[in-house]
Order: C-alpha cells, then sequence, then structure tokens
C-alpha cells in the first residue's frame, strides 16, 4: 500500500539542504519530527513537515529498550524504507546506530546502506572525534547531520540523560565542536539537551541550519519525538509538550506544532534550560 500524500495542505516542493539554507537565510524557521512508520510520514508531509528524522529513538519508543542502545542497523533500515515509503517531499534524515561509525571507513558501509533505503542524509553523534567520518562521508557525497550536547548513545557515559554545556568550559567545547564539524563537511547541526545561550552562539556562528531539542529557542529548526507531541510518553522530558492535548486530533497535533515552531511559540520558557 502507498500512502499518498496531499500536496494542496503541505509541503508544495521537496525539500533538499538547498532549501533549508536558504530559510536560515532568510530567518525562517523549520520543522522537524522524529517518526518511525509509513502513515505517520505522509501526515508529516501533509502538515508541512519540512525535515523527517528516523531516529534511533525508536528504540525506545517503538521497541521498549532503556536505550538507544540495542538498536540495529537492520531495524534502521526496516523504518527508514517505511518513512520514505510515506512521504515523498520531505527531507529524510536516518540515524546511524551506536558503533556503526567508529571508523570512517565502517560509517561509509553503513550510511551507504541507509541513503539506499531511502534517507536523504545521515545523522551521527558525538563530537570532533567525528571529523575524519563527516569528511569521509561528505566528500563521498552522502549528506551529514552532526549531533552534539546530550548525544544518547553515550548516555552510560555521561552518567544518564543530562543537560551538557552547562559550564563555561564546556560551553566553549561543545561550540567548537560544531565549528569543527562544519569545517568537515556537516550540512546540519543538531543540538540536543544545552543551555539556550550555547545553542543561540552557535547558531549565529554556523553557517548551515541547526536544529534544538531541549536548546532553547534561536536554533533554526526545531525537533520532537512523534510520542511527545501525541502525548504518549509515560515521563515526558521537560523539552516536550503534549500538542495533542490542546487539538484532539493526531493532524491538528502536528499542524499546531508546526505552526508554533515557525512563529516562536514553541518552545517557551518552560521547555529552555539555561
Amino acid at each position: 500500500m502507498v500512502y499518498a500524500s496531499q500536496p494542496e495542505t503541505g509541503l508544495s516542493k521537496k525539500i533538499t539542504i538547498q532549501s533549508l539554507r536558504k530559510l536560515k537565510s532568510q530567518g525562517e524557521k523549520f520543522v522537524s519530527v522524529s517518526l518511525y512508520d509509513a502513515p505517520m510520514a505522509a501526515m508529516a508531509e501533509r502538515c508541512g513537515v519540512e525535515v523527517v528524522l528516523v531516529g534511533d529513538s525508536l528504540g525506545m519508543t517503538v521497541l521498549g529498550y532503556d536505550s538507544t542502545i540495542p538498536v540495529t542497523m537492520e531495524q534502521m533500515i526496516y523504518h527508514i524504507e517505511a518513512v520514505a515509503r510515506g512521504n515523498r517531499k520531505s527531507l529524510i534524515i536516518g540515524d546511524l546506530p551506536f558503533m556503526t561509525y567508529a571508523t570512517p571507513e565502517q560509517a561509509m558501509v553503513n550510511a551507504t546502506r541507509v541513503m539506499q533505503a531511502g534517507a536523504h542524509m545521515v545523522k551521527i553523534e558525538g563530537g570532533r572525534w567525528l571529523a575524519p567520518v563527516v569528511t569521509m562521508l561528505s566528500e563521498r557525497g552522502i549528506p551529514v547531520c552532526a549531533h552534539i550536547g546530550l548525544t544518547p548513545q553515550s548516555v552510560y557515559k555521561f552518567g544518564g540523560f543530562r543537560v551538557q554545556g552547562r559550564t563555561p568550559e564546556s560551553a566553549a567545547i561543545l561550540l567548537e565542536d560544531a565549528l569543527i564539524l562544519e569545517r568537515a563537511g556537516a550540512d546540519i547541526v543538531l543540538f540536543e539537551c544545552v543551555p539556550a545561550d550555547l545553542a543561540r552562539k552557535a547558531t549565529a556562528s554556523l553557517e548551515v541550519p541547526t536544529i534544538g531539542i531541549g536548546a532553547g529557542r534561536d536554533t533554526d529548526a526545531q525537533v520532537l519525538v512523534i510520542n511527545d507531541i501525541l502525548g504518549l510518553t509515560e515521563q515526558p522530558p521537560k523539552f516536550s509538550k503534549n500538542f495533542l492535548a490542546e487539538t484532539g486530533t493526531i493532524k491538528g497535533a502536528l499542524l499546531r506544532y508546526t505552526a508554533d515552531v515557525k512563529t516562536g511559540i514553541f518552545p517557551g520558557d518552560e521547555h529552555i534550560f539555561t
């Protein structure tokens, strides 16, 4: 079954990296949602979501794991293929799961699989140590989203899901990491759970677009997990919001989320780390 999009109420044209760069240059926000199946992917397109992230968060939101670490390449491929069948116009980012990009060569093999499954970009977690990996992929035509700050694949190293970059020293390291990864060829930098001031400085310093989750309102885009948008998370994180409670329908929730991101209503002060 093909889940057809409805262009009259959604995206008017296919979103590309250049589309996102243009939005950044014009000071216009764009919207991202992390989701995992064809029907929800089709709904996101109809609601004007520019970027769909097929995140390894599916380990916790769909598969019942305690972290993202058990997620396999096969599971990621399965869900990326489903999302790509449901959505023809959003830019689709696919995560590389835990320990599938420890070396540039390993990253090349696994990123190839993610792209062939239907993703338009791969996302990898880590700081400046990733620069050789980003360069390898970028030089060979694979777009990269670099994910820094709270990187869930390192949750045991961090000792839990903790805000990163709260001291001047650690904030300076994260900002430098972002600049290094941009120079290495990253096309997007995603900041998770960092103080709003750090994300604001990074967004102003970087030429590539930034996406935030728990990173304040000054990034070029926001991303939330679909489970949080729909109030399905038993203990939702501080940075999330149940949009279904306000609207009563899935489509209404996605439309409200999209509108609130673009107008700067979301995230509010209660969703921001200082």
